[in-house]
């Protein structure tokens, strides 16, 4: 006699705000589905919409405000989780039908609310879901989150008061996931954290045991395992403490990817005061010199905020200088815009909109120029590349130098052939301000 099964509830989720949030949103969905519930790509097919807000800039909070809004009008069913669950008054005074508001990272009240809105029918068949957990991003690449929160007080952020101080993960928990990881087909581990360079500052970098050895919870013992399991690491939000220079060889061996994301935010010492950053731009550029012969082909991209309270033309034009000198790979950029809670809010020297346009599209011009630069230097050599889609004769990846969703692509010609997750070697034929254009080798 056939078993009929139960039809589980459907959910929907809308994920927004960084990868550590999508993160939290993959945590979720895993333990929702190991219980059982189903997973909905649309808001009419789902029993519940989770939204995972982000908080972080007073446009992001609007921006999930409207996708708060949206959901509630085509669904109606909306639990709201994630950064902006510290603002849960401002959320139910503009959307009181909302079931509920959790804060960022609080697994087991989302997961307590959707069992509460759409309870699950008891079923011993349908508690199925893959070990390494589900995903929402592609198969070949996963981010791998070793730690919670920031012990930084910068005066532009905020990020402290929604998640809290540092929390890292055992070492070996972070190796054990991601050994399913790549067992399940990963390719590329990306590393990220509020400040990776401090994780296990927090528990004294106490050694944990795995496959026969201790390994410390440190940024550069981490990275050593990791990159023994056989996928490319990238190492994200790397704040330039002085172990970072551990990590070059390690880079060198080829054990991590020759990649390093770091929040420099400034150059002139009086805006970094300010914003109560570490300001040591002269000795930065030193060790950018020496990781450089350590390393030739490392890549380090950065962010930067123009227009901070109180910065000066004299302020931007050192910036300028300074970016020229570094020849960073690649560089994203900020206007200065006040957050509801920071310190910077209160500083004298507010900068006008007119000037943080103009000194915004210097930057972005400058960057673009040297950009373009590197990348074109690269034009004749062969490089390894991820595939990361295929369409027709042609495919889109990405090469050492380039992390998903931020950075540059390598687009292939005479790639048809080829499948998402391949990593292949690649001639470089051209290049713009941006990407790299080349032809698999044979």
């Amino acid at each position: 006699m056939a078993t009929i099964l139960p039809t589980p509830p459907k959910i929907g989720m809308v994920s927004l705000g960084c990868p550590k949030n999508l993160v939290d949103s993959e945590r979720i969905l895993t333990k929702l589905r190991s219980d059982g519930y189903a997973m909905s790509p649309d808001y009419a097919g789902a029993d519940v919409v989770l939204v995972n807000t982000c908080g972080f800039l007073d446009s992001a909070k609007e921006e999930s405000l409207e996708a708060i809004g949206e959901a509630i009008a085509e669904n109606g069913r909306v639990i709201v989780t994630g950064c902006m669950g510290k603002e849960a008054e401002t959320i139910r005074a503009r959307f009181p039908n909302v079931l509920a508001v959790t804060g960022a990272h609080q697994y087991e009240e989302v997961v307590g609310a959707v069992h509460d809105a759409a309870p699950m029918p008891p079923s011993a068949f349908l508690n199925l879901v893959p070990e390494s957990g589900l995903k929402l991003t592609p198969r070949h690449y996963s981010y791998l989150k070793i730690s919670e929160g920031c012990n930084h007080r910068c005066s532009f952020c905020i990020i402290p008061s929604l998640r809290g101080d540092l929390v890292s993960r055992r070492p070996d928990a972070i190796l054990r996931e991601a050994e399913k990881l790549i067992e399940a087909g990963t390719k590329e581990l990306l590393v990220i954290s509020q400040d990776t360079s401090a994780y296990g500052v927090d528990i004294k970098h106490h050694p944990r045991p795995w496959h026969g050895q201790e390994v410390r919870a440190h940024m550069t013992d981490l990275s050593r395992e990791l990159g023994k399991l056989g996928a490319w690491v990238r190492l994200h939000y790397v704040y330039p403490y002085p172990h970072v220079d551990q990590v070059i060889p390690l880079m060198a061996e080829g054990l991590v990817l020759p990649y390093l994301d770091i929040p420099f935010q400034h150059a002139s010492r009086a805006v970094l005061k300010a914003m109560r950053r570490p300001a040591n731009e002269a000795k930065v550029l030193e060790r950018i010199r020496n990781w450089r012969t350590i390393e030739p082909d490392i890549a380090i991209r950065s962010t930067f905020v123009v227009g901070f309270p109180g910065e000066t033309e004299d302020d931007f034009k050192y910036l300028m200088d300074w970016l020229e000198e570094a020849r960073l790979d690649r560089v994203g950029a900020f206007r200065f815009e006040p957050v509801e809670g920071a310190a910077a809010n209160d500083l004298p020297g507010a900068v006008p909109e007119e000037i943080k346009e103009e000194r915004y599209a210097r930057l972005m011009e400058l960057t673009a120029r040297i950009s373009a630069e590197k990348l074109d230097a690269k034009v004749g050599r062969t490089l390894d590349v991820i595939i990361d889609a295929v369409e027709g004769d042609g495919a889109t990846g990405r090469s050492k130098a380039d992390a998903p969703e931020i950075d540059g692509e390598v687009h292939l010609r005479d790639a048809g052939h080829l499948s998402q997750g391949d990593i292949v070697r690649v001639e470089i034929e051209d290049a713009d301000e941006h990407d790299l254009f080349g032809v698999p080798v044979a």
